[in-house]
């Protein structure tokens, strides 16, 4: 008799040696919320705790072969794409994931630790905008991060235009927009969830103090976590940030560089169970 299996997901994304964001940081989300993490790079970094001293891409044909082995073998119950370093993955990686139009798809593209490419990151960015986008369910982005976005679509602005470009990315079909570092009191942390009908619910805790790395591909793993295991968007949401919350609380300096979340903070203290309990940390 076969065992039943944990939820598989399928991550795209950047090997880090640290562990602190990527593949290695998503494999760990996954694992710690009931999860089994397959993944396919796009990319090789050299890195420390402080910074990336270099990248190397993964041709393109070899991103598309090794997800389609896999996709071949397991099915998968969402998808994760990461930093992705070409346009050629971007195309590859779009043409994979619109197979399986019913398998949800978070999408978090930026990793602002990665250094700048001039006009490639822009055309990056238009290809993602055009490729993966429409078929995204949710996408994670900073406010600085969607602001860079629109200007692929629109002139830069000195105006509060969060809102309106947020809408615009759920008119290019993203089903879902998590906004995070949206405006909010000054020693708080407020993340913003957009839909189709505008604001769905944000959410705001006490900063935490500190120089980390890898929060947000904490929070974007957990969201695809979530989902895999049947929690509808908004719910899936709340928990994972919960969840990111946690781990950038119990946060550990693995190096003389930014401080690193524990993924497994809930194994290292008596008592506390897998998955933070809502209203752990406050949610407006």
């Amino acid at each position: 008799m076969q065992n039943q299996t944990s939820p598989l997901i399928l991550t795209f994304g950047v090997a880090d040696p640290v562990g602190a964001t990527g593949i290695q940081a998503d494999l760990a989300t996954f694992s710690s919320m009931g999860c089994h993490g397959l993944s396919v790079i796009t990319s090789i970094l050299i890195s420390d705790t402080a910074r990336i001293e270099d990248t190397q891409q993964i041709d393109a044909d070899w991103v598309a072969d090794q997800a389609r082995v896999l996709l071949e073998d397991m099915p998968v119950a969402a998808f994760k794409v990461g930093a992705v370093g070409s346009i050629e993955s971007v195309s590859v990686i779009a043409e994979i994931i619109s197979d399986y139009p019913e398998v949800p798809l978070i999408l978090d593209p930026f990793l602002s630790a990665m250094p700048d490419q001039g006009q490639d990151s822009e055309d990056l960015l238009t290809a993602i905008r055009e490729l993966l986008i429409p078929q995204t369910t949710v996408m994670l982005l900073s406010a600085v991060e969607l602001s860079r976005l629109a200007e692929t679509w629109r002139e830069p602005s000195t105006e509060d235009m969060l809102s309106v470009d947020a809408m615009r990315v759920i008119e290019l079909g993203c089903e879902y927009l998590l906004v995070t570092g949206t405006p909010g009191a000054t020693m708080e942390v407020s993340n913003t969830l957009f839909d189709e009908t505008g604001v769905l619910r944000q959410d705001s805790w006490p900063r935490i103090s500190g120089s980390f790395n890898g929060a947000g591909s904490t929070l974007s793993a957990a969201i695809a976590a979530m989902l895999a295991n049947g929690l509808d968007v908004p719910e899936a949401v709340s928990e994972a940030q919960e969840f990111t919350l946690a781990a950038v609380s119990a946060a550990q300096r693995l190096g003389m560089g930014k401080l690193v979340p524990d993924r497994y903070f809930w194994a290292r203290e008596e008592g506390l169970e897998p998955f933070p309990e809502d209203g752990d940390a406050g949610s407006a």
